[in-house]
C-alpha cells in the first residue's frame, strides 16, 4: 500500500471545522424547532386565516374570501382609527421615552456611588406588570378618590369623569403612563452605549476645543446611533402592540379615542368570533413593524454617513 493511500486510510471523515459546525447545529436544533413550532407556526397559520371567512360562531361556513377582511378593514372607520391611534401612540411613547432616557443617561453616564443607587431604584418602574401599571394608574387618576385624579379635577385641568374619560387627553395620558414604565429600559440602553463609547475620542476632542455641546453633536450622537437604534427597536416593536395598559384601563374608550390595532383584533377574535378579520389585523400589525424596522435601519444604521 502506498503512503497516500495509507494517508487517506487514517484520515479522519470529518475534519474539525466540520464536526464542530455539526455540533453548533445540533445545539441550536431544538431552540430553532420551538421557535418554528410556537412562533413562526401560528403566524403562518393566522396568515391564512386572513384569506378566509372563518367564524366560530359558523365554522362549517368557513370558506375562502381573498382580499375581503383586509378591504372590509379598510372600510371600516373604526379599523381605520385604531390604526390612527397606533401610529400615534407608538411614535409619542418612542419619542418621549428617547429624550428622557437620553436625558437620563447622560446624568447618570458618571460612574459614581449616587448614580449607581439612581440607577437601581430607576429600573424599578420596567420590573412591574404593565397590567399592574394600568391598575395603579387607572386608581390614581380616578377623579372621585385618586391621589392624582381627584386634585387634577378639583383646579379643573381634568374633566369631572377624569383624564382616561376624555376623548382629547385620553391617548396622550395613556402615552405618558407608558413612558412612566419604559423610558427606564431606554436610558439602561442608552447608558450602557454611553459607557461603551471610545473615552479616547472624547478626550482628543476636547484637547482639540470642542465645546461640550460640539461633542455631544458629533462625536457622542454618531458613535450611540448602535445603542439607540437597538432601543428604538425594541421600544418601537412592543409600543405598536400595546394591549395591557390600555385594556385595563379604558378598553379603547372612550369611543374609540384609544382603540389599537391590538385592543381591535382582540374584539374582533374573543368578542366577535370573527378569526378571519382578528387574523386579518394581526397580520397588519406584523406588516407595519417590518415596515417601521426596516426604515429604522434605513436611517440610523451605523456607518450610514460615513460610507455616503
Amino acid at each position: 500500500m502506498s503512503v497516500v493511500a495509507k494517508d487517506r486510510a487514517s484520515a479522519p471523515l470529518m475534519s474539525y471545522a466540520r464536526k464542530r459546525g455539526l455540533f453548533l447545529m445540533l445545539l441550536a436544533a431544538p431552540a430553532l424547532l420551538y421557535v418554528l413550532v410556537i412562533a413562526v407556526g401560528p403566524l403562518v397559520q393566522g396568515f391564512l386565516y386572513s384569506f378566509e371567512s372563518y367564524n366560530l360562531i359558523r365554522p362549517a361556513a368557513r370558506h375562502f374570501v381573498g382580499l375581503d377582511n383586509y378591504l372590509a378593514l379598510w372600510r371600516d372607520d373604526s379599523a381605520r382609527a385604531s390604526l390612527l391611534n397606533t401610529f400615534v401612540f407608538t411614535f409619542g411613547a418612542v419619542g418621549v421615552e428617547s429624550v428622557l432616557g437620553l436625558a437620563i443617561a447622560l446624568l447618570l453616564w458618571r460612574d459614581d456611588l449616587f448614580n449607581r443607587i439612581a440607577l437601581g431604584l430607576l429600573l424599578i418602574p420596567a420590573t412591574v406588570t404593565p397590567l399592574v401599571v394600568g391598575l395603579v394608574f387607572k386608581a390614581l387618576l380616578n377623579p372621585e378618590y385618586g391621589v392624582l385624579g381627584y386634585p387634577l379635577a378639583d383646579m379643573g385641568l381634568s374633566g369631572p369623569r377624569g383624564l382616561l374619560a376624555s376623548p382629547h387627553s385620553a391617548l396622550a395620558t395613556l402615552v405618558a403612563i407608558d413612558a412612566w414604565e419604559w423610558t427606564p429600559l431606554m436610558a439602561l440602553i442608552l447608558l450602557a452605549g454611553l459607557k461603551s463609547l471610545p473615552t479616547d475620542m472624547l478626550e482628543a476632542a476636547a484637547v482639540d476645543g470642542a465645546s461640550a455641546t460640539q461633542r455631544f453633536r458629533l462625536v457622542i450622537l454618531p458613535l450611540l446611533l448602535p445603542a439607540a437604534f437597538l432601543a428604538l427597536i425594541l421600544r418601537m416593536m412592543d409600543a405598536f402592540r400595546i394591549f395591557d395598559i390600555i385594556f385595563v384601563t379604558t378598553s379603547g374608550g372612550p369611543g374609540d379615542a384609544t382603540d389599537t390595532l391590538m385592543i381591535y383584533g382582540v374584539k374582533q377574535g374573543l368578542e366577535f368570533f370573527n378569526i378571519g378579520a382578528a387574523s386579518a389585523v394581526s397580520t397588519v400589525i406584523v406588516a407595519c413593524i417590518m415596515v417601521m424596522a426596516a426604515a429604522f435601519i434605513g436611517v440610523l444604521r451605523p456607518g450610514r454617513n460615513r460610507h455616503a
